[in-house]
């Protein structure tokens, strides 16, 4: 199986050693998003639905630099520093997807890089919707 590295300028670039994202197969994996704008690299503050808006433009901005879209996601992972901001980013990431959400996991984690309130990963499906 093949696989290829995906970059664009329209997503934050790696702040370490791992790739915004990989295509393998018929899928495209895209490392864990934090609310960083592209165009500075400076952190997006505010509270998390104000965060997690800065990753899903993130996440998809990656996803369309592999040519496919976020309403091809099938799989996401949500990372929260605080359990109790669910509520909030579940109606941001959820206003996301037009048709039928992804499977997701959500997980409370002690940290996230740059002290980010939320960090999601997705795996979505190559090609665009039709």
């Amino acid at each position: 199986m093949e696989r290829r590295r995906i970059t664009t300028d329209r997503g934050p670039a790696a702040i370490g050693p791992y790739s915004q994202a990989i295509e393998a197969g018929d899928f495209v994996f895209v490392s864990g998003q934090i609310p960083l704008d592209p165009a500075t690299m400076t952190f997006v503050s505010g509270d998390a639905a104000a965060q997690t808006e800065r990753v899903m433009k993130n996440l998809a901005a990656i996803l369309d630099a592999a040519g496919t879209s976020i309403d091809r996601t099938v799989k996401a992972t949500i990372y929260l520093k605080n359990l109790q901001d669910f509520e909030a980013v579940n109606r941001v990431y959820g206003a996301a997807f037009r048709g039928d959400p992804p499977a997701r996991a959500t997980v409370e984690v002690s940290g996230l890089p740059k002290g980010a309130l939320v960090e999601i990963e997705v795996i979505a499906l190559k090609g665009k919707s039709s």
